[in-house]
């Protein structure tokens, strides 16, 4: 029978599982975060000290992440 990745995940001991979550949350890019808030890029971008631009360079098709923005938001 075949498992997903939520069986597996399940199997492991909880101290990895942590690091598999913990893991995970560094991996997930600002545009999943953006989704997730669904928010827009131009309404991230009315954040103060935020502009679309450097929201627009963080988010490419790669999986560049949250530390090209000069403000974690």
């Amino acid at each position: 029978m075949a498992r997903n990745l939520d069986d597996v995940i399940a199997a492991l001991p909880k101290a990895r599982q942590q690091r598999v979550q913990a893991r995970a949350m560094e991996l997930a890019t600002l545009k999943d975060l953006r989704l997730a808030a669904e928010q827009t890029q131009q309404q991230l971008a009315a954040t103060p000290g935020v502009v679309q631009d450097s929201i627009a360079q963080a988010t490419p098709q790669s999986r560049a992440g949250l530390r090209h923005l000069k403000r974690p938001v």
